[in-house]
């Protein structure tokens, strides 16, 4: 974890040229650097990769700094392995047949997003990335300080996410929500920036195979619960993104199917 925060601070610091280099527009690449600061970045710089399997995209990633493949590689390994344990329990708990899914899992996607926030130092721009949930099963997320910020799903309220030393944040993700068919509810939430220091954060985000297509679980549909969402993949939701433009439609709103 230590290596990982320090892997995603020296590659912010690192030279404008070396970073360059991972600026695209196209959201596909197996690697991309974007501080444009529009849309869902009100301010902060990104660095997202692909994760998993680690040997398949790792020579994607930067070289600079030069520990930066050995230490994010291993946090890496390390975090998918307890995301998957986490996602054993909960699909236990849900009484669902668990080898299937593990196999998708275990063939599935995992990305990293490697974020930092500078220190709050303007009048009014408190609120780093705007609030959004994700895609996949769960994310884990890796902050270098607080700075997290989840909205409470009866009230719609922001609430403060309390960061005890080395703790690391689980968040349900949309296709959870699907899977689930509305037992476990995907999260929103977002960054804000801190007044004393700049922040960094890593996200660890799961979920299957990128054309595999998640629906409700068959377990929990029934005539007393029915389907309430579209089966959907990651790279429906790449599409999704690029479609959407201005419409301020979340992903998780475009599945939900309307029961009136």
């Amino acid at each position: 974890m230590k290596g990982a925060l320090q892997a995603a601070s020296e590659f912010f610091e690192s030279s404008p040229k070396s970073k360059a280099k991972f600026i695209s527009p196209d959201i596909t690449k197996p690697v991309r650097y974007d501080c444009s600061n529009d849309g869902l970045s009100k301010s902060r710089s990104l660095l997202k990769h692909y994760a998993h399997p680690l040997d398949e995209w790792i020579h994607f990633w930067p070289q600079e700094p030069p520990s930066y493949r050995e230490k994010m590689g291993k946090y890496a390994v390390e975090i998918r392995r307890v995301a998957l344990d986490i996602l054993d329990a909960i699909f236990q708990s849900l009484g669902l047949h668990q080898a299937y899914i593990r196999e998708k899992l275990e063939q599935g996607m995992q990305f990293l997003a490697v974020n930092s926030y500078p220190q709050s130092t303007k009048p009014g721009v408190t609120v780093g990335l705007a609030p959004h949930s994700d895609y996949g099963f769960i994310t884990l997320i890796l902050p270098s300080c607080p700075g997290l910020e989840v909205m409470e799903h009866h009230t719609k309220s922001w609430k403060t996410v309390l960061q005890p030393s080395d703790a690391i944040h689980v968040h349900v993700g949309d296709h959870l929500e699907v899977l689930s068919n509305g037992i476990f509810r995907t999260l929103v939430h977002r960054a804000v920036l801190h007044s004393e220091k700049n922040r960094v954060s890593v996200a660890s985000i799961h979920g299957f195979p990128m054309d595999e297509k998640v629906k409700s679980a068959g377990e929990l549909v029934d005539e007393e619960h029915p389907k309430l969402y579209r089966e959907s993949s990651f790279k429906d939701f790449l599409d999704f993104l690029l479609s959407r433009r201005n419409n301020n439609e979340s992903y998780i709103e475009s599945l939900r199917i309307s029961t009136i």
